[in-house]
């Protein structure tokens, strides 16, 4: 079993989630069941998905759930973007949550492709 905990990309995923939980805390109350809710579970999808793709006993299973997490991370990018454009994020914190996202990708994306390469 792999240890999820060791991977720069569970990391990042991990300081993603705390960080869209933090920033939508100050959302309109009306959002609490919309883009809140969406940004939450888009982020903890991200490390939820890491951490059961190394809970599985293949490496195809091991991939297919990185390439889950890069999905969500791709959402959390457009929903970050979105909340931005609502005007629910200001500028410095919509920067900084952007950078997050894809630092977060990059780092994913480099994981999936070593270990296709692998295969």
């Amino acid at each position: 079993m792999r240890d999820h905990r060791k991977l720069r990309a569970f990391k990042l995923a991990d300081a993603l989630a705390m960080m869209v939980y933090r920033l939508t805390r100050s959302f309109p109350r009306d959002e609490q069941f919309g883009l809140t809710a969406q940004m939450r579970r888009g982020a903890v999808s991200i490390a939820s998905n890491i951490v059961e793709g190394c809970a599985r006993s293949t490496h195809t299973e091991y991939v297919r759930f990185l390439d889950m997490a890069y999905g969500s991370a791709c959402e959390v990018q457009y929903q970050a973007s979105l909340a931005h454009r609502l005007e629910y994020l200001a500028d410095g914190a919509y920067a900084s949550l952007r950078d997050h996202c894809a630092e977060t990708s990059k780092v994913l994306n480099a994981l999936i492709r070593s270990l296709r390469r692998q295969q």
